[in-house]
């Protein structure tokens, strides 16, 4: 057997040790444990010919009522020119509409049409399943407290600055 130059390569490859350190377990495991929930959630939304984005605006103005654009992004987390788009291609399916605020002619509402509303009666409850299912891993009397803790995480983690560290130059100058 004539061996090629990755496998030449492989062969000499010490791998470095994995670091014991209870925040990387801890990100491997929420960040597998996100993955496989919103699995289900993908498939759900998709399912109802829907993006995450598109769920989320829906399901905000289904729960909160009709909102100011800028407020329905910073509910879903969307940059504001994904929202319009999002919101375009709702309104194009007849699921939402645009009003102008009567106190400020720079504003304007996003609100639920009648097919939007009904949309939403009928999918969120199936939704809501598909999302019990997914966890149903966890005991009901834990959930609470997991959201709590999570909630904190969050919070504390939103409150530092975004950082990186400086990278290290020394093996080699890495610029070529």
């Amino acid at each position: 057997m004539h061996a090629t130059p990755s496998s030449e390569a492989g062969r000499n490859h010490v791998p470095a040790p994995i670091p014991e350190s209870r925040a990387l377990r801890l990100w491997v495991v929420l960040s597998r444990a996100f993955t496989s929930v919103e699995a289900h959630a993908r498939a759900d939304f998709a399912r109802h010919g829907l993006t995450p984005a598109e769920f989320g605006a829906l399901e905000v103005l289904h729960h909160k009522g009709p909102l100011l654009l800028g407020e329905l992004q910073k509910k879903i987390l969307v940059s504001s020119g994904g929202t319009t788009y999002v919101i375009d291609r709702l309104a194009q399916r007849g699921l939402v509409a645009r009003k102008r605020s009567t106190s400020d002619r720079r504003a304007s509402y996003v609100e639920l049409t009648n097919s939007g509303t009904a949309l939403m009666t009928e999918i969120f409850p199936l939704h809501e399943q598909v999302i019990e299912r997914a966890l149903s891993g966890i005991p009901d009397c834990e959930k609470e407290t997991l959201a709590r803790m999570l909630r904190q995480l969050g919070l504390e983690a939103a409150r530092l600055p975004v950082e990186a560290p400086e990278v290290s130059t020394a093996g080699g100058d890495l610029q070529g």
